[in-house]
């Protein structure tokens, strides 16, 4: 039986950079940064009020999963916001929109609310995965 799902990868062109963006700009925590040998970064984050989930920041480049021709078809499809997708919960999506605007996240459009009893809003991290913001009404 399966209980939960414990880890998550979304692809990222520079881990450091998605690492500030993560931590710095999100809030998030590390839960793992360790040099699995000298070709692989092992990065993990997460939500503090989510200790037991970790999102695998997972760089695009040429190595043990990427070949080079595949990194160029990556990174394409990532910088045109075509690859990757997160939902994030808060509790005030109004103070969390206006904090991390202050914090240089680029929404999309304002908090709006959703015939489906949400109000979001959607944002790119700095690799260009959409993530999309919202809090249950």
């Amino acid at each position: 039986m399966i209980l939960k799902i414990s880890h998550a990868s979304v692809f990222v062109l520079d881990q450091d950079s998605a690492f500030d963006f993560y931590v710095n700009k999100l809030g998030f925590e590390v839960r793992q940064d360790n040099q699995m040998g000298p070709a692989f970064r092992w990065l993990t984050v997460g939500p503090k009020e989510q200790p037991n989930f970790e999102l695998i920041l997972l760089p695009v480049k040429e190595g043990a999963l990427f070949k080079k021709d595949k990194v160029k078809i990556m990174t394409d499809l990532l910088k045109e916001g075509t690859l990757g997708g997160l939902v994030m919960d808060c509790t005030d999506i109004y103070a969390t929109y206006e904090e991390l605007t202050q914090k240089g996240v680029i929404f999309a459009h304002p908090p709006i609310k959703q015939i489906y009893g949400r109000i979001d809003t959607t944002f790119k991290d700095d690799s260009g995965n959409w993530v999309s913001l919202g809090q249950n009404v």
